[in-house]
């Protein structure tokens, strides 16, 4: 991304309704969020009770914020780089993550037709950073653009982190297995050709790796989607109701972009339709995206329970 400005998103997002809604507690395992004199990190939930006051804090210093949900496996991919690019700034962002699922409002609001979707707000107006995956250098150049606009716009502070002195520093993190790190640098690259080998070597080392085999599904899902036009995708999909590859483009883009039901639904129409012997390559894709989500996500159990219907 070149350059990022309010404009692009003039119409496209209506937080009237959260500017002077009475703030709540905070969630359970948040960090609270106050505009008096100090926060307690960087990094806040934000929720449709407490938005309020990060419009406000937007006034001092530019907020990111991170619109996810707990199925989104690009999600996973993205958030902890803004975290930590975040972090690295020592208060001159704040990062409000905001799960869409629990905030109806929000969700609406920033009319979040797929995530991870990631707005900047300065000063109360809405800033466009990027929508989907991408690679940490990447969010380090539309960072540094944010702060740039910020400037101009006066919002130069620096947010006072309540305790930061006094608080030891984490015990460090384990590394991560050396394939799992390999397979990590490649999508931070956007490499995701080598992050599959790697992933997939370390399930050919270990088939019992949870993380590797769940890593693997959410990097080939990226890279299925990241040459895909929806609109054309869509097209080709509606011209050939029982082209196999034109439905699983679609539903790739609708599970990539949220909309999980839409997904599961068009591969189960599709298989409905099939004759018995075509029908292997489409219940081994559902089963797929099925581990993308998780079994216990109620979705996968309605889809699941129709898969087996319709084999039966």
């Amino acid at each position: 991304m070149s350059e990022i400005s309010a404009a692009a998103l003039r119409g496209a997002v209506d937080l009237s309704t959260l500017r002077n809604r009475p703030a709540a507690s905070a969630p359970a395992g948040a960090a609270p969020v106050d505009t008096g004199s100090g926060l307690s990190d960087v990094v806040v939930d934000a929720t449709d009770e407490t938005f309020g006051q990060i419009l406000e804090i937007s006034r001092t210093v530019p907020v990111v914020v991170d619109l996810w949900a707990e199925w989104c496996g690009p999600c996973k991919q993205l958030s902890p780089i803004i975290e930590k690019v975040t972090r690295e700034l020592e208060g001159r962002v704040l990062l409000a993550k905001v799960d869409v699922d629990a905030n109806p409002q929000l969700a609406q609001g920033f009319r979040a037709q797929s995530i991870p979707m990631v707005v900047a707000l300065i000063a109360g107006q809405p800033v466009p950073m990027f929508t989907g995956a991408v690679p940490e250098q990447q969010v380090r150049e539309v960072f540094a653009q944010l702060l740039q606009v910020a400037a101009q716009n006066g919002v130069t502070g620096t947010l006072a982190i309540e305790g930061a002195s006094e608080t030891p520093e984490a015990p460090e993190e384990p590394p991560l297995p050396p394939l799992h790190a390999e397979a990590f640098t490649a999508i931070e690259r956007g490499d995701y050709a080598a992050a599959i080998v790697a992933y997939e070597k370390a399930l050919a080392e270990n088939p019992r790796d949870e993380d590797a085999r769940a890593g693997l599904g959410q990097v080939r899902l990226l890279d299925r989607v990241q040459s895909l036009d929806l609109q054309a995708a869509r097209a080709a999909a509606a011209a050939a109701p029982l082209d196999v590859q034109a439905q699983f483009d679609v539903a790739d883009l609708d599970l990539a972009g949220g909309h999980v039901d839409d997904a599961f639904g068009r591969l189960l129409d599709l298989f409905a339709q099939l004759p018995s012997d075509e029908r292997a390559p489409v219940r081994e894709r559902l089963v797929e995206l099925f581990g993308l989500i998780g079994v216990a996500d109620p979705r996968v159990a309605a889809a699941r329970n129709r898969l087996t219907s319709l084999l039966f």
